[in-house]
């Protein structure tokens, strides 16, 4: 009986629903270090794509960091850098990013194009659901307004 219990927990657990290829992959962080991005199902989940180069998004960072400690039960930011891990360590440090950044590369240009952004422009930012189901994406640079009127359509 525990054993059916199991099996049937696991076959209906928000991972197993999400179908997503993106809950499956991981990146490193700046010290090399995999982090699966399943360690964040069951939150809203906001990526955000973006480099120390890319002026819209150093501009919207910290908009990300206050609704991080704002909304941090329900919901988890998670940065995806398409840069270098010193620059992109140094540059979070400075910021005071209160949210996992990741480094990115050629398969973080893969994931944009899978997420909707066929231009490759940053930034860009994809929400998905406490179920893990992808619900919006928008390209360049996005308010606090627009951040929080997506979290509080989605958050939990």
């Amino acid at each position: 009986m525990k054993k059916w219990l199991l099996l049937l927990a696991l076959l209906c657990s928000p991972l197993s629903q999400a179908a997503d290829p993106f809950w499956r992959m991981s990146l490193p962080d700046p010290q090399g270090k995999a982090q699966a991005f399943a360690q964040w199902q069951g939150k809203m989940l906001i990526v955000n794509y973006w480099a120390t180069w890319c002026g819209p998004c150093r501009q919207e960072m910290p908009e990300m960091i206050a609704l991080q400690k704002k909304y941090g039960k329900t919901v988890q930011f998670i940065g995806i850098a398409i840069d270098e891990p010193v620059p992109t360590a140094r540059f979070a440090k400075e910021l005071g990013v209160n949210y996992p950044i990741l480094i990115g590369g050629n398969s973080a240009m893969n994931m944009m194009r899978q997420q909707g952004n066929q231009q490759g422009g940053l930034p860009f930012t994809v929400f998905f659901d406490a179920k893990g189901k992808q619900v919006a994406q928008q390209l360049g640079k996005i308010s606090h307004e627009q951040l929080e009127a997506q979290i509080k359509k989605y958050a939990r």
